[in-house]
């Protein structure tokens, strides 16, 4: 079923745990959350999005919550946060790929009062630190459920723990890289798979590049005079007899993106909204891969 179940530690207040290991506290609050149940209505959920306020802890400072979210995208906004969250991600259907998607969150720009860790068998992985900048980070949905610990704070009055989220397919090996080593250049393989299964592709030059240190993000403005595929409305027309198309294209800032002179093939994914560069060769390049390729027959698609 859809929704959250209130986990209560009963009246009598927690042991210190000081000198424990994070496993033996981890193992501990999970056992909290499966021996008791309450049920408690303070909260706001549905398949895809949930809303709840840490003040109903706050007697109770290490309670732990069950969200349990069925959808391939939403939010999660958790108002002054004490004790943690365990939250559930699952596809709204099961299939055999749905043992193998990818997950992607983008915390709010905003978000303060937790760490997000990767939580599976007890072992807890850091995934996002509290106040780290508003990138987004990707795992694969079998390394685990998402905890979500409050950090202790003396003044919880302004805090609020919110991100996005994305159920994403593992569509190709070159997205998969471009999540797991965005600066390194792709494969001859990776990019002929690239334009073929990529959320987007297209021909283009660069025209300015900004750097976002506060996002830990490089904006990489583009022209495009050739527009192959595109998942969603991320490239506007620029208008004008000639038909091109202008947006942006984000990557993480430690690439070091620099503007570069003659057109490159963009190609990458689109999470929350926005274009996320994946392999991206020069366009010349391209055109001599992609020759040779059809001439041995291995190309992966036909690209007009």
């Amino acid at each position: 079923s859809v929704g959250i179940l209130r986990k209560r530690v009963g009246p009598r207040e927690p042991e210190p745990c000081a000198g424990t290991s994070m496993r033996a506290a981890v193992a501990r609050l999970l056992a909290v959350a499966l021996l008791c149940g309450t049920v408690c209505a303070q909260y706001s959920s549905d398949q895809c999005s949930w809303r709840g306020s840490g003040l109903t802890h706050e007697t109770h400072a290490r309670d732990v919550e069950q969200v349990y979210l069925r959808c391939a995208q939403g939010t999660l906004e958790w108002l002054y946060p004490t004790g943690a969250l365990i939250v559930n991600l699952r596809p709204n259907t099961l299939t055999p790929a749905a043992q193998h998607l990818t997950v992607c969150i983008k915390p709010m720009k905003d978000s303060r009062g937790a760490n997000i860790y990767l939580e599976k068998l007890g072992e807890l992985k850091l995934l996002v630190r509290e106040q780290e900048p508003s990138r987004v980070y990707c795992f694969g949905i079998e390394e685990g459920s998402l905890f979500i610990e409050a950090t202790p704070q003396s003044d919880i009055s302004r805090k609020i723990t919110a991100f996005q989220y994305e159920l994403l397919s593992q569509r190709s090996s070159a997205d998969l890289r471009s999540m797991a080593a965005p600066c390194q250049p792709c494969s001859d393989s990776e990019v002929l798979l690239a334009v073929c299964t990529s959320d987007f592709a297209a021909r283009g030059t660069i025209r300015g590049v900004e750097h976002e240190k506060d996002q830990d993000a490089s904006l990489i403005a583009v022209s495009l005079s050739r527009l192959y595929q595109q998942k969603s409305r991320v490239f506007a027309s620029a208008g004008g007899r000639a038909r091109r198309w202008a947006g942006h294209v984000r990557t993480l800032l430690e690439c070091g993106v620099k503007p570069g002179e003659g057109e490159f093939l963009f190609t990458g994914s689109i999470r929350f909204g926005e274009a996320w560069l994946g392999c991206a060769p020069r366009y010349k390049d391209f055109l001599r891969l992609y020759s040779e390729a059809r001439q041995l027959g291995t190309n992966p698609c036909q690209v007009d």
